[in-house]
């Protein structure tokens, strides 16, 4: 069976608790949930600004699965936590772009979207990935 290796990376926030930013096992590799967060200071960016806060997010997904030796084309599964279920829209446009500026091979992955109390009180979305590079 293969070793389970740490991923971890200055591209995106170093985990607050806990976790590992990500974990590879073989093929797999799964991202913990990653919030708003600049990379570098840390800091909880763009307050009440859902679109922002997504991109933001998904940079550091990204971050953490091309640090893993992923791409965002080798992911099966994004799950995305809400705090509001009126940001969906917003939310939905930026992902949209960014899965499909990311997907060049044209199968999108899947994704769950919940709505929940977040662990920052100024984090709007989280989001977490699990891909497959096998």
């Amino acid at each position: 069976m293969a070793d389970k290796i740490e991923i971890r990376t200055e591209g995106a926030p170093a985990p607050a608790w806990v976790f590992s930013q990500g974990v590879r096992r073989g093929p797999l590799i799964q991202v913990s949930g990653q919030g708003p967060q600049d990379p570098e200071s840390g800091e909880y960016v763009h307050p009440g600004d859902v679109k922002a806060q997504t991109r933001r997010t998904l940079a550091n997904v990204k971050a953490v699965l091309e640090a893993g030796g992923a791409s965002v084309e080798d992911v099966v599964m994004f799950r995305v936590y809400l705090t509001e279920r009126d940001d969906f829209a917003a939310m939905n446009e930026v992902y949209g772009e960014f899965v499909e500026e990311n997907c060049p091979g044209g199968v999108l992955p899947c994704r769950t979207t919940v709505f929940v109390t977040l662990p920052h009180e100024s984090m709007l979305v989280e989001i977490d990935a699990l891909a497959f590079t096998g």
